[in-house]
């Protein structure tokens, strides 16, 4: 029977447990496939596509309001084809359709609104619109009854629609002729994104504020670089602000995914994989260059929360906890002051709270209290320090007794494969053994899933989704960072055939002839293109991950093929830069690293406290283009000369390796 019940519809099977929240609603959906694009076709019906995410606030509300409407869903039924995508398990359909929104000049965001021919060409398209008319927005019935009145009676205009978004979008994917990146752009990004930072809340200026990882990371490799002491402040006040404020969870730790002022105060609180992921890794770069703890604190509170919250039985780990819990966005999260002053009954301890956590009768959002630090003007004594961490226990213990946030169980193969590059970085920065067990856990669990193809997506062993270039290209990544810390030399070998084995399904399934990466491998389902771009989203472009994957392989192997393949990518893409840098920062760093990498060789024979303080001298250097290898075994079985000394370390470019190093003024 073609029309579902209305008590469930085809999404009762879906991997994805957003689309698992739309399984009872009255809408007909369909998951994106040929059998949908087929119906539409006979129907001559266009299509509405809807993409979200299971911890999308607007999402939700927009479900409430309207596809769980009867009457809304009835003219949805009627007029359309509809389609529910989870955008973070086909990331390929949420970017054609989400590079179409933008080229009609919409700034974009979820939920995103597409319609489309039957044939899945995008002709028109918006994000959340209301069920009635507000916001300067048509409500969503009338937004539905133009499109459709448009398909019906002016094919004309909606082929005209058509052509101009396809035009577009193939601009995307366009041979290009690259020249590759002039060095002095490296300089002239890292001006312009210092000219454009919030000089008093760090971050890029203005609000909403997010991490933008990949932007911030400029600025850090360019204070490296340059010894630049203006740039290494702005970085850092950009992780301290950002760790001071409401965006970051004081008590249980964790970074939401972005704060809708600019102070950093107000988060939305959903909290995703990959954010933490990056702030792991800037965490450890902070702490590294300046040795202060309050940085290692917030990495072992941040991958305390990883361990607790969204570790799954399997071992792997999932991807977000959602911004909503009993029908409220941040209720999860937020205090009134009577609860505080109810819970906290010793007078120093809720004065400390006052003074250092903006704890106030009148609150700091809707008349509630968001914990920050943002507001401090001092550092605690001992005393208030005692009392803050018998606060937060009493605080932390009663949070947990709340309802908690949705999470979102799929596991993401290249979020995954992210936080391990992520907890390797924390490990040769801070020392901390744990962090590379659980590093060594999570890809374990995630490489076992399926040996080839990975799939991008599981949940409950249910393969939603076959993998992507971003899932190999940061799988190759982790497999390195673990195979370089690896102290077991048979381990540390499989890691190796690892990576190479990843390296060489982007190589086999998803190169192209003019240098860099399609997102989609050449046996994959056909869209209305195949994306092929370096710009980057919330993550660093698939594109640059792939080519830091191939550096660090020809810098660990010295395989002249994937320099070759690195330096295609870099050439291919390179001219994007200066359109564009903080969409592509993510190329400039893999360029700087492939321009200023050296390999710290530090042998495992020899005297162990001698290395200790080796390493210790080269962490301190805090340079992302650092590839520090600790090798299992004595120096002369590794370097291209034979040196036996094994009480050094060795740094090693393009030009060859130094003599040993045995005391750090020698660097």
């Amino acid at each position: 029977m073609d029309v579902p019940t209305m008590c469930h519809n085809r999404l009762t099977n879906a991997s994805s447990p957003y689309l698992l929240q739309h399984k009872d609603n009255p809408v007909h959906w369909w998951e994106w496939g040929e059998e949908a694009l087929q119906k539409a076709q006979a129907q001559d019906k266009p299509i509405l596509l809807s993409i979200g995410y299971s911890a999308c606030h607007w999402c939700h509300v927009m479900a409430h309001e309207s596809f769980e409407d009867q009457e809304t869903a009835d003219l949805m039924n009627q007029l359309f084809i509809n389609i529910k995508v989870d955008r973070e398990e086909r990331p390929d359909i949420d970017y054609i359709y989400m590079r179409a929104l933008h080229s009609l000049g919409e700034q974009g965001g979820w939920p995103l609104t597409m319609f489309l021919t039957p044939f899945g060409e995008p002709f028109w398209g918006g994000t959340y619109f209301p069920p009635t008319a507000r916001y300067g927005r048509p409500s969503f019935k009338e937004v539905l009854g133009s499109i459709a009145h448009a398909y019906e009676t002016n094919r004309d205009a909606i082929e005209d629609n058509k052509q101009i978004l396809l035009q577009a979008l193939q601009k995307d994917t366009a041979s290009r002729e690259g020249d590759g990146i002039d060095v002095t752009l490296l300089t002239a990004a890292a001006q312009k994104i210092s000219s454009i930072q919030d000089p008093i809340n760090g971050g890029l200026n203005g609000a909403p504020k997010f991490p933008q990882a990949s932007v911030q990371e400029v600025l850090f490799r360019a204070a490296v670089r340059e010894s630049s002491l203006p740039y290494r402040e702005q970085f850092l006040q950009y992780l301290d602000r950002m760790g001071e404020g409401g965006i970051y969870d004081h008590l249980g730790g964790g970074l939401a995914r972005y704060a809708v002022d600019s102070k950093w105060l107000i988060p939305h609180f959903e909290k995703m994989l990959y954010d933490n992921a990056q702030y792991i890794q800037q965490l450890s770069w902070a702490y590294a260059a300046t040795g202060d703890t309050a940085y290692k604190k917030r990495i072992d509170d941040v991958v305390g929360w990883i361990e607790r919250e969204m570790s799954l039985p399997d071992g792997i780990l999932a991807s977000a906890l959602d911004a909503d819990s009993e029908g409220e966005e941040g209720k999860f999260y937020v205090w009134s002051y009577e609860e505080i002053e109810k819970l906290i009954t010793n007078t120093g301890q809720l004065d400390a709270l006052k003074k250092f956590y903006d704890v106030a009768p009148d609150g700091n959002w809707e008349g509630k209290i968001i914990l920050n630090r943002l507001a401090a003007d001092s550092i605690p004594t001992d005393k208030e320090k005692r009392d803050l961490d018998a606060a937060f226990r009493i605080l932390f213990t009663e949070r947990e007794k709340r309802i908690r946030p949705h999470r979102d169980d799929k596991a993401l193969t290249d979020w995954n494969a992210m936080t391990v590059v992520a907890l390797i970085s924390a490990f040769d920065n801070v020392s901390c053994e744990s962090n590379r067990t659980l590093a060594t856990r999570v890809f374990a669990a995630t490489r076992e899933q399926k040996n080839t193809p990975l799939p991008h997506s599981t949940r409950l062993g249910k393969i939603g989704a076959d993998a992507f270039a971003a899932d190999y290209a940061w799988m190759a990544r982790a497999a390195l960072a673990l195979a370089r810390t690896e102290p077991d030399e048979q381990v540390r070998a499989e890691y190796y055939q690892d990576a190479e084995k990843y390296l060489a399904i982007l190589k086999n399934e998803f190169k192209s002839d003019e240098g860099g990466f399609f997102f989609t491998s050449h046996t994959a389902d056909k869209t209305v293109i195949r994306p092929l771009h370096a710009y980057d989203e919330a993550t660093p472009n698939y594109n640059s991950v792939a080519a830091l994957a191939f550096i660090e392989h020809w810098v660990l192997t010295d395989s002249e093929e994937s320099r070759e393949i690195a330096d295609q990518i870099i050439s291919r893409f390179g001219p994007l830069i200066a359109k564009n840098v903080t969409g592509t920062s993510s190329l400039l760093n893999a360029f700087d690293t492939r321009i200023r990498f050296k390999k710290v060789i530090l042998p495992s024979a020899g005297d162990a406290d001698q290395r200790a303080t080796l390493t210790q001298a080269i962490i301190r250097k805090a340079d992302p283009a650092i590839i520090m290898e600790h090798y299992p075994g004595p120096a002369s079985n590794k370097l291209p000369i034979n040196f036996s000394q094994n009480e050094a370390l060795y740094i090693c470019s393009e030009d060859g390796c130094s003599l040993p190093i045995t005391d750090p003024s020698q660097f």
